[in-house]
């Protein structure tokens, strides 16, 4: 059970690493009153989590300690006693912040359940329902937080517990000067992105123990419902706009607000209308007062006056020949080079055809599922090629993959390949080459190798999910040939032996 997160795993201390010494025994009591009972683990930050008892109170706590105290541990104690001051369903409670010089310690509520991490870490990514919960109750906890004036600083999937009994907590406070509220907003969207993809986005993390996110050339998170199917494109778009600085974060009791309606929704959420963070969620609307009313239609009248006066003056200058100025937009066809820089192309799906698919299966595969490759360029999910069932998930001796080729039928620059399967877990990679050798036994062996596989460290996954986007082309070359080559296979559905399902293959370029 872990009792303690890892939100700041870049720099755990302001001081520096944690050096752990003398270190306490079970049955040992602190400050004659919290009896250690079991040494749980040790945080991100060296600290040493462990379960105990108020001997007093008779009840659970868990006992933070940190080694030394003093000066050092100033930061932990202080967002401990901030922590104290705020009373929420959706925070841990915090009962004691002690400091003895050698050693220092925070004494707060035990909460029998698992963290986020943990629980996704078991049961795979959660279901929008259960995710928009999650979030609702973190948002709900930051509200109060962010009322006292007060930031958390430390919102992970590690520090979002769940207990036993269904209720969602925040734990451990580590606010410092470079904590914001808009951070922890932020740190929301990456919590639903966490619970939905099983994939953590934020970057300035740095050494997490969670798996990234899959990352476009420019290093942006794929969107959840790029790498799972099922997920409602409100959800979608949400946690997207929580993760994007560009789109200003609402306030915590805004999000609260709008997190409400989704979990009140069902997971029906096709009739939850637009996003209403910049509709004045997070305060009252203020009375209407008609005198300013009336001010303000005539300041935009002699605005609007202003605005005529100056348009007639543009447009008798655009008639006069000695005019030399060029607009913006005309600016593009001056021939000195002034004019501005063209956009970026965007990547289009490239229509695929039964004709241009086929299936790969050496050594010696028995061929009869080769009809089936048409289903994956078919545009239905609900068709798919099936592999045959095998042993291990390797394969065994009988082969070292198999895959589906991709002939586009002219060479072109690609941007990405996206392949949906119809079960996570799925080792997969891109490959590419000169020619297609023939639609048969021997064209396949020579496929499978002669092929070579594109990029490095993102160019063969084991899928956490069912949606994987491969962005391995280098965009100064064209490629005619795209091998999409499984080499690892899941469970089947009922456990007996390894099978999967690819559904669509989608191929983007320009």
């Amino acid at each position: 059970m872990t009792q303690v997160g890892e939100g700041h795993e870049t720099a755990a201390d302001a001081d520096g690493p944690v050096m752990t010494f003398g270190a306490p025994t079970a049955g040992e009591i602190l400050a004659e009153r919290y009896q250690l009972e079991e040494h749980v683990n040790d945080d991100s930050a060296g600290r040493q989590v462990w379960r105990g008892i108020d001997v007093i109170l008779r009840r659970p706590v868990a006992v933070v300690l940190r080694y030394p105290g003093g000066d050092s541990a100033t930061e932990m104690l202080q967002a401990a006693v901030d922590a104290s001051r705020v009373i929420h369903p959706n925070l841990v409670g915090v009962y004691d912040a002690i400091d003895e010089g050698t050693r220092s310690y925070v004494v707060r509520e035990w909460v029998d359940g698992v963290s986020l991490r943990e629980l996704v870490a078991q049961e795979g990514p959660l279901d929008p329902g259960r995710a928009t919960a999650i979030a609702h109750a973190i948002a709900d906890a930051l509200a109060a937080v962010h009322a006292t004036g007060m930031v958390h600083g430390n919102i992970h999937p590690g520090t979002t517990l769940i207990g036993d009994d269904g209720r969602v907590v925040l734990a451990d406070a580590r606010a410092d000067s470079a904590d914001s509220t808009e951070a922890d907003i932020r740190r929301v969207g990456g919590l639903l992105y966490f619970a939905l993809t099983a994939h953590w986005p934020q970057a300035e993390v740095g050494r997490s123990a969670l798996t990234d996110a899959n990352r476009d050339a420019s290093g942006n998170p794929a969107a959840p419902r790029q790498i799972r199917a099922g997920v409602p494109a409100y959800l979608d778009d949400l946690t997207m706009d929580l993760l994007d600085k560009r789109v200003q974060a609402p306030g915590a009791d805004a999000l609260a607000a709008e997190l409400a309606r989704l979990d009140a929704a069902d997971e029906d959420y096709d009739d939850v209308g637009p996003l209403r963070f910049t509709q004045g969620a997070a305060t009252a609307e203020p009375a209407r007062n008609n005198s300013k009313i009336i001010i303000g239609v005539a300041a935009l009248a002699v605005i609007a006056l202003i605005g005529l006066v100056f348009g007639i003056r543009a447009i008798t200058a655009s008639s006069n020949p000695k005019t030399t100025s060029t607009t913006q937009a005309n600016a593009g066809d001056n021939q000195s080079g002034g004019g501005t820089e063209a956009p970026a192309p965007k990547p289009e799906k490239i229509k695929l055809t039964a004709d241009m698919v086929r299936i790969v299966d050496p050594p010696k595969g028995d061929r009869s599922d080769a009809p089936e490759a048409k289903n994956v360029v078919d545009g239905d999910p609900d068709t798919a090629w099936e592999t045959h069932r095998f042993n291990t998930a390797k394969f065994g001796n009988l082969k070292t993959g198999m895959g589906v080729l991709i002939n586009l039928g002219t060479p072109r620059n690609l941007a990405d390949v996206r392949v949906e399967t119809s079960s996570p877990g799925v080792g997969m990679e891109i490959r590419t080459g000169a020619s297609d050798p023939g639609d048969s036994s021997a064209g396949d062996d020579k496929v499978s190798t002669t092929f070579k596989k594109l990029g490095e460290a993102d160019a063969e996954s084991k899928t956490d999910g069912t949606n994987r986007i491969f962005n391995v082309f280098d965009a100064s070359t064209k490629y005619q040939y795209v091998l999409v080559w499984i080499t690892e296979l899941p469970r089947a559905d009922d456990g007996d032996r390894y099978q999967v399902s690819v559904n669509e293959i989608s191929v983007y370029g320009y």
